[in-house]
């Protein structure tokens, strides 16, 4: 059931009104942080803060930086993702940063750059694809004529002289890039790699110049991949920050706007100021962190709650042999 607070007398699902006017959301982390709780609460929608490179994103620097810059649907036009993730310098761990700060941005701060930044009212509006606002230009797949021998099983098309496809560059990266075609109503998708680039790990099977082979993703160790399996449930609440987390986070950003050349020195330099903290001065930290640990528990047996009653619905819904 959504909020009355986004329904028009209609019935119909609409926009919640802006709490507060961009300038002052742009100003002010608190207020953003605060009316961006809100709104995914009156939308019914989940909201959690990212975390990338095992720090937080600043949902506020992403949305600021965009915003400046025209909105989402502008910079994915003037393609200005990679100068947008410039901004937050990210370790040499985090890969396609502008892949993820994308996909963030779109799930949990384009329908409220609608409301604050283009102050629209009404139903919400679909996100448009990002070939629709890219204009990418189409690319022509052709089959080798019928003389020419191919030892490549995965190479597209049925050997037949002429034949063609049609396909949509969704991303590139060092060794080629990642496409999408469409054979009559299937949609595939690969990778097209470069035919000369050497520098390149070489794939089981040596593509042709034309040929698409299937792209998957392989984890470094296994470790990785346990750690991937603990974190695949979105659903699974957010773990508890301690009284230092909270400190740390807020003399972060404090730093950060006054020596946004010095990051490097942040964790020492927020350490001494927590050694520096009367009792009394700590403890304000100490009960955020312990109320934020209350918080944790009870998300997580109410999540719990969930997976039983989940497997009891299923098991009830099993026919009797």
């Amino acid at each position: 059931m959504l909020p009355a607070a986004v329904r028009g007398k209609d019935g119909s699902f609409r926009y919640p009104a802006a709490l507060a006017p961009h300038d002052a959301v742009v100003r002010d982390p608190a207020v953003f942080l605060d009316t961006l709780r809100r709104f995914h609460f009156l939308m019914g929608t989940k909201f959690m803060i990212p975390v990338i490179g095992r720090k937080e994103l600043d949902l506020h620097v992403l949305y600021v930086e965009v915003t400046s810059r025209g909105g989402y649907e502008k910079v994915v036009a003037d393609k200005k993702w990679r100068e947008v993730g410039n901004v937050f310098r990210f370790g040499p761990t985090t890969t396609s940063a502008s892949f993820v700060l994308k996909k963030h941005y779109m799930s949990l701060l384009f329908h409220y750059e609608q409301v604050y930044f283009f102050k629209q009212q009404g139903p919400p509006r679909t996100p448009p694809s990002v070939s629709e606002l890219s204009h990418e230009p189409k690319m022509l797949f052709k089959d080798s004529p019928s003389d020419t021998k191919t030892d490549c099983p995965n190479c597209v098309g049925p050997g037949k002289a002429g034949f063609s496809a049609v396909g949509v560059i969704d991303g590139k990266f060092e060794c080629g890039y990642l496409v999408s075609v469409k054979l009559g109503s299937e949609i595939l998708k690969g990778v097209l790699f470069h035919p000369v680039d050497r520098s390149c790990p070489t794939p089981s099977v040596v593509p042709q110049s034309n040929a698409l082979v299937p792209y998957s993703r392989k984890t470094r160790h296994g470790r990785m991949k346990r750690w991937s399996r603990r974190r695949g449930d979105p659903n699974y609440p957010k773990p508890n920050r301690s009284g230092y987390n909270f400190f740390f986070a807020e003399k972060h950003y404090k730093l950060k706007s006054l020596y946004p050349n010095r990051e490097r020195e942040f964790t020492k330099m927020i350490g001494e100021s927590w050694n520096k903290l009367s009792p009394e001065e700590r403890m304000v930290y100490q009960k955020i962190g312990l109320k934020d640990k209350e918080r944790y528990k009870r998300e997580l047996q109410e999540y719990k709650e969930k997976l039983m009653l989940g497997k009891s619905s299923e098991a009830g819904m099993k026919p009797n042999c």
